[in-house]
């Protein structure tokens, strides 16, 4: 399987979608698609959107992760934690996400630019996605990835 995600309001299925939800002092990101990999990109732009709004990312430096886990939840986590990892160590925000999914194993790119504080003006830093509220699942004709993310 593979996805590509995109900002929110550019071309994409009428059913990819990314959203947050409250969690106490932490927030939670949902990733919406038709298909696995979908839901595991929108994830990943909700992600971004918890420090910037996804929009003002240029997408302009490729970034490979790959992540291999039991299962579909663990990989989730493991995947956000890796984005969380790549946006700690290289100082970038993300806002492009290719997401190939094979058995236990995730293989994707992100791409995006350095932190421009100026014009990103990130609100929080992201410190770990956690197995709270953890959903990997089929919803009727769509797939859900949800968690919340420590912030």
């Amino acid at each position: 399987m593979v996805a590509r995600c995109v900002p929110h309001g550019a071309s994409r299925r009428a059913m990819s979608a990314w959203e947050h939800f409250e969690h106490e002092a932490d927030i939670g990101v949902r990733g919406r698609g038709a298909t696995l990999a979908e839901a595991f990109a929108q994830a990943a732009l909700a992600l971004t959107a918890i420090v910037t709004d996804p929009a003002l990312v240029a997408p302009r430096v490729p970034v490979t992760i790959r992540c291999e886990a039991p299962d579909p939840e663990f990989l989730l986590v493991d995947w956000l934690n890796a984005l969380i990892y790549e946006m700690a160590t290289r100082h970038m925000l993300f806002s492009r996400y290719e997401v190939r999914l094979e058995g236990d194993r995730l293989e994707a790119t992100a791409w995006g630019e350095p932190v421009d504080r100026s014009r990103h003006q990130p609100a929080v830093e992201p410190k770990g996605a956690t197995f709270t509220a953890l959903q990997v699942a089929r919803q009727g004709e769509e797939w859900i990835a949800q968690c919340v993310v420590d912030v």
